[in-house]
């Protein structure tokens, strides 16, 4: 989303040095609390290898490709749309979105993306007919979707209810679980609608607190597992870029072979998940999901949690 956009996903960019510092931290502390060894020097596949360090641009290929291969597959159009959002062919997205709708008519947080979609391909009308009316088929099929929740009020707000809108939002503000990525986006529309309306919002903002996590949202790295120390990200941190980006490479490359020989591991899934979103990767993010939900179906709630915290597509 622009300002009033907070639901957006993830949009795919160059990883910083801080986050390809901490993304290298994140793969040392999981190291310590889990105990296995990081697989540096074990090559991936000539397929992985090619597709991990492919440009934006020969990764759609390689998913329009997909599509064509697997047009009955909702998954492959939705991974498709997530990638043209991220590019910001939002008309696209919307057309790859309409396919996975129209496979999977039961998804919530796809007719929401949909939605989202349509609003951001539309060029004037901020709330296009369409782009509402899957909010509300995204909101029939689950009233608490965050994105169909955030849109229904802005819906609100474009049609002169102002404070209703506010009562809405922070109403999913009350929902949303701390540290979800559009918390502070929330908090910042809730601020400027009501400054623009002048509805006075500072000193319930101040008072209202995000919901603490459940067991299933605290991230993996946070269940009685040290953080990593200032010296494992200032080594990080002192790597050349190259070196850097090898290493990463070789990291969720070593993950995904350990996942194939035990895809019972949920928390790695999660891992694969949080390093698909750091490196810009939300398609991949997505599908880790897929898989990981399709290898442990017991753990899907967990796993779609810790997927809609970490922002990943579709979750």
């Amino acid at each position: 989303m622009s300002e009033t956009n907070c639901m957006t996903t993830g949009k795919a960019s160059r990883l910083s040095a801080t986050n390809r510092a901490i993304l290298i931290a994140a793969f040392v502390l999981l190291v310590a609390a889990i105990g296995y060894a990081i697989w540096r020097d074990s090559a991936p596949a000539a397929d992985q290898a090619s597709e991990g360090g492919a440009a934006p641009g020969d990764q759609l290929a390689a998913l329009e490709a997909r599509v064509q291969r697997e047009p009955e597959s909702a998954d492959a159009w939705t991974a498709l749309g997530g990638a043209r959002f991220d590019l910001g062919d939002f008309a696209g997205a919307a057309a790859a979105y309409e396919k996975a709708v129209a496979l999977s008519p039961e998804s919530a947080g796809l007719w929401s993306a949909l939605g989202e979609a349509r609003v951001m391909a539309s060029e004037r009308d901020p709330m296009p007919a369409a782009a509402s009316k899957a909010f509300d088929k995204a909101i029939a099929l689950d009233a608490k979707d965050p994105r169909a929740r955030y849109f229904l009020a802005v819906r609100k707000d474009i049609g002169g209810d102002h404070r209703g809108a506010i009562e809405d939002w922070f109403a999913l503000l009350a929902d949303t679980p701390q540290g979800a990525p559009w918390e502070a986006d929330l908090r910042r529309t809730i601020e400027q609608v009501g400054a623009i309306h002048k509805i006075d919002v500072a000193a319930r903002l101040a008072a209202t607190q995000a919901r603490p996590l459940t067991a299933d949202e605290m991230p993996v790295a946070a269940r009685a597992i040290p953080g990593p120390s200032r010296a494992e990200m200032e080594a990080a941190s002192r790597l050349p870029k190259g070196q850097q980006d090898a290493m990463i490479q070789g990291m969720v490359d070593g993950l995904e072979a350990k996942l194939k020989a035990n895809p019972a591991d949920v928390d790695r899934w999660i891992m694969l998940m949080r390093s698909r979103m750091t490196l810009g990767e939300t398609a991949k993010a997505a599908q880790a999901l897929k898989d990981g939900i399709a290898a442990n179906p017991a753990a899907a709630g967990r796993l779609k949690a810790q997927a809609q915290l970490l922002g990943v597509p579709g979750a």
